[in-house]
């Protein structure tokens, strides 16, 4: 009988320490490029969803046909948004990111919207009172009182946008979704493996630093909480 190899690349095993120590370099760069993506695109997203909320909250009208749009957005299936997209952006990071900027804002622009709502009316009437102007209103009172419905929306966008990057393997730009797509065409379970380890370990990071950043802006929360 033939001897069985004797390291668990060889045998193709789901759990091997020997392809972590020998693909290091290839796995830092695979978390690396799916960090870039990741921020990049719900950044780009939360710049455009505050407007977006914004411009709702004042104009009533204007609430219907935004949320709308952003909700068929995101009904439109990732495969399907990166071939429309694909010839306006070509094979790029670009059209990862501009995918992934228009599922975010479903959930963005939804959360923001209700934050902004939710700000007690006499409030806003005790600011204007004290001589605050639309602007400084909305900066110095509303967003701020908007940030626990608000943080809310950029978690759970953060966390599908960690998800929803590895999709972007289709056209070379996934992060660690190439190591996934890639291992599951030749059937490389460790590679399988510890990429999609590595993507909750992510999307879980991402969701508890977003949560920290709450508390921290928000210490009137605790205070009430205590």
């Amino acid at each position: 009988m033939t001897a069985p190899p004797d390291d668990c690349l060889a045998r193709n095993e789901w759990i091997c320490g020997e392809y972590l120590s020998t693909r290091r370099q290839i796995l830092l760069d695979a978390v690396v490029q799916h960090l870039q993506l990741t921020a990049v695109s719900v950044l780009v997203g939360l710049v455009i969803a505050v407007p977006l909320a914004v411009l709702a909250r004042r104009w009533g009208w204007a609430a219907g046909p935004v949320l709308a749009v952003t909700t068929i957005l995101y009904t439109i299936p990732s495969l399907a948004m990166f071939s429309l997209l694909l010839p306006v952006y070509g094979l790029s990071a670009t059209l990862v990111v501009s995918g992934l900027v228009l599922y975010s804002l479903t959930l963005l622009v939804r959360n923001i919207l209700a934050g902004l709502r939710a700000v007690p009316e006499e409030t806003r009437q005790a600011a204007r009172g004290m001589g605050y102007g639309p602007i400084r209103l909305l900066l110095t009172v509303e967003l701020p009182l908007a940030v626990p419905a608000s943080m809310a929306g950029l978690r759970i966008a953060t966390v599908s946008a960690v998800s929803l990057v590895t999709v972007g393997a289709i056209v070379g730009f996934g992060g660690l979704g190439n190591l996934i797509y890639a291992g599951m065409n030749t059937y490389f379970k460790a590679q399988v493996l510890a990429a999609s380890v590595l993507c909750v370990v992510i999307a879980v990071a991402a969701d508890l630093l977003l949560l920290a950043v709450q508390r921290l802006l928000t210490p009137w929360a605790r205070a009430a909480r205590g």
